[in-house]
């Protein structure tokens, strides 16, 4: 990186993310009714309408790209942050809290994953019946002396059901000296393993199990004018 920074262009990554079984990231219960769940999803507060934050999928992407290269710190806990050239980590996603660098801003802009058209008609007998899109699932912990529900610790949680899908886009910045090639190739490796790993929370029970669709990249010159999605 040179001492000043020339935007050459973007790669759009788009595709879509395919809910393989209930999806839950939560949003506020600051609102809750009787009779509601105790663990909302999060909404668009104008429709009600579930959507994938893309704050989520950068941190989800960000801790695989440093599980990967192996350099998640066991010792703070916090995202990566070394600072040297080269290091894909601080490359694609900044060095964490370091403001003495010459990487230039994040190279990735996450879009909000947008619930499809088709989706939400799918989902709509749901909102007709209060539900606002999710599924609500009853939760427990076992009584390990006897093997059956304990009391005290039933809780509904809402989730996006299996089969929703959400738009999946991703900008990637390209400066003047980036090494475009290699870091499509990262970014697409990150985003084909979520499938085998979880979004959202409760993984390790079978939540947020995705498949990726339709996976594409396309480069476009800055100023070209078109490439919007």
């Amino acid at each position: 990186m040179t001492g000043s920074l020339r935007l050459l262009g973007h790669v759009q990554l788009t595709g879509a993310i395919r809910c393989v079984s209930g999806l839950r990231i939560g949003g506020s219960n600051d609102d809750l009714e009787i009779g509601t769940a105790d663990m909302p999803i999060i909404r668009n507060p104008l429709d009600q309408v579930p959507y994938l934050p893309g704050s989520s999928l950068k941190g989800k992407l960000r801790a695989l790209a440093e599980y990967r290269e192996g350099k998640v710190d066991l010792q703070r806990g916090e995202p990566h942050r070394c600072s040297e050239i080269g290091c894909m980590v601080c490359t694609l996603f900044g060095p964490h809290k370091s403001t003495n660098h010459q990487f230039g801003p994040s190279r990735l802009l996450v879009r909000d994953g947008q619930l499809t058209p088709a989706s939400r008609t799918q989902l709509e007998p749901l909102r007709e019946a209060g539900l606002l899109y999710a599924e609500v699932k009853r939760e427990n912990w076992i009584d390990r002396r006897t093997g059956v529900a304990g009391t005290g610790g039933l809780r509904s949680v809402e989730r996006v059901p299996a089969g929703s899908v959400f738009t999946l886009r991703i900008s990637m910045r390209v400066f003047d000296g980036d090494d475009r090639g290699r870091n499509v190739s990262f970014l697409r490796t990150l985003v084909e393993s979520l499938p085998r790993e979880a979004l959202g929370g409760s993984g390790s029970r079978g939540y947020g199990e995705v498949e990726i669709q339709d996976l594409k990249d396309d480069y476009v010159p800055f100023g070209s004018g078109s490439g919007g999605r």
